[in-house]
Order: C-alpha cells, then sequence, then structure tokens
C-alpha cells in the first residue's frame, strides 16, 4: 500500500509545547515497521510552529505573522532534527520538503514537486512535508495541513489517507461539551449536513479543526482515496487499518 499518514501538533506535543516523546516515538516505530512491510509511507507533518514555541519558551503561541514565522524557523530545525534521528534508529532515511500554496498551484512547481517526491520514494526514502510556514502568510493563516495531506494523497496516487488528531474520529455532535455524541464509524458520503458537524479549530496549540478534516476527506475519497480520521494517541491503530481489522475511528469510502 501507499499511506499518507498526517499529524498534528496536538499528537506530536504535550501541552506545554514541549515534545510527547512517548509518543512520537511510537508513531516513528509503527510507521517504519509499516515501510518494513513493504508499503510506501508519506508523512504530512504538523507541528513546527508548536515545537517553536517550546524550543523559544514561549507561555503561548504568538499572534503576529511575524512571531509565528520565527516560531516555525525554529520548530522545524527541531522537528526534522527528532523524526531524522528517530527513524534513522529504525534503519529509515527521511527527506524533507517543506511547500506553500503557490507550489501546488503554479503548474510548473507542481510538477517538479510531483516528480522529487515519487523519485524520493523510489529511493525508499520516506519523505515529511509540511507547509513552509516561515515565508507563506496566507498558509499560516489557513493553517491546513489537513489539506495538505489530501493534495499529497492526491499527488503520489495513494491507496490510504490516515489523519491523526486529538478525537477519536466525527462525532455526532462535539464530544467535549456533549456527553451523548456518538462516534460515526463509516462515511459513504461526504454532504453538507455532515460538514456542519465539522466545528471549529480545536484547542490554542492546533489551527485545524474537524472542517478541515472533512475537507481533506472530500479531495481524497472524490479520487478514490480511502480516508480516516483516528486519535493520534494510539497510533499502533495503523496496523488495523492497514490489515483490515477492527479499529476505532471514522472511514471514509473512496468514490470509484
Amino acid at each position: 500500500m501507499r499511506i499518507v499518514v498526517k499529524v498534528g501538533t496536538t499528537t506530536l506535543a504535550h501541552s506545554t509545547g514541549n515534545l510527547n516523546i512517548r509518543r512520537v516515538t511510537e508513531l516513528c516505530r509503527v510507521l517504519s515497521d509499516l515501510k518494513n512491510a513493504g508499503n510506501d509511507v508519506i508523512l504530512v507533518s504538523s507541528g513546527a510552529i508548536g515545537m517553536g514555541v517550546g524550543k523559544l519558551s514561549l507561555s503561548e503561541k504568538p499572534e503576529d505573522i511575524p512571531g509565528k514565522q520565527a516560531a516555525a524557523a525554529v520548530g522545524q530545525c527541531e522537528l526534522m532534527y527528532i523524526y531524522d534521528k528517530l527513524f534513522g534508529d529504525f534503519n529509515h532515511v527521511v527527506a524533507q520538503i517543506l511547500i506553500t500554496g503557490d507550489d501546488v498551484q503554479n503548474e510548473v512547481r507542481y510538477q517538479n514537486f510531483s516528480n522529487t517526491i515519487h523519485r524520493l520514494l523510489d529511493m525508499k526514502a520516506l519523505p515529511i512535508i509540511n507547509e513552509n510556514d516561515t515565508i507563506s502568510v496566507e498558509e499560516i493563516q489557513i493553517g491546513d495541513n489537513d489539506t495538505l495531506g489530501a493534495i499529497v494523497a492526491k499527488t503520489v496516487e495513494a491507496d490510504l489517507l490516515v489523519i491523526l488528531t486529538d478525537t477519536d474520529g466525527l462525532y455526532t455532535a462535539d464530544p467535549r461539551v456533549d456527553p451523548n455524541a456518538s462516534l460515526i464509524r463509516k462515511v459513504e458520503a461526504i454532504t453538507p449536513e455532515l460538514m456542519s458537524l465539522g466545528g471549529g479549530s480545536g484547542t490554542k496549540q492546533g489551527t485545524g479543526g474537524m472542517t478541515t478534516k472533512l475537507n481533506a476527506a472530500s479531495i481524497a475519497t472524490e479520487v478514490g482515496i480511502e480516508t480516516v480520521i483516528i486519535n493520534g494517541q494510539r497510533p499502533q491503530t495503523l496496523y488495523d487499518i492497514v490489515e483490515g481489522n477492527e479499529y476505532t475511528g471514522t472511514r471514509f469510502l473512496g468514490k470509484h
């Protein structure tokens, strides 16, 4: 299988902004094992700004654009250092790709991006992709690595897009405020009614919410890529998804 995994800041970091060492180590271990089994794995990783906040010992994420860009510049170094070390421990070579909205919209630049990522997969490297938050003002404002994950999945013609977040999946209501909310386990069509369940941004650390994940699922499933939203606290759930076992999460069926 060719699998694109998108991981958000809330999965990578504690509420302090500092790295959640146990969880990130487990994520890298599982992804390495899936790659060892013969799967192509591409990681779309948020977290640069959050890591920068922790590294700079800031009390909260900056509100101004230059502050976010500065935090991202510091945090991206930290993020890739950690990934390089952890995946290296499992004998996998990682490659960093930072892109902006322009790189996707401009035909020539998009083709260059596509050529690079396909060649990296041919070379058995593990591409790690993030928005170039240090220069991309619009992308910081949108903060939508979920959509980036869907774009990457389309680019590499993935079999599966998995989005790791801080809930078990899509619920009938916000489970943080409604104790009667129930998990929607399978979605055959993304309707306007379903989109209305998205809500807003989840945490101070992250910049997306369920709406961006639904948008991503819509983009991916439209071209036949199955999409799954699961809780990033349990990276080992990826085994069950790939092996076709039962798991806790929301599965969006790809159109055929």
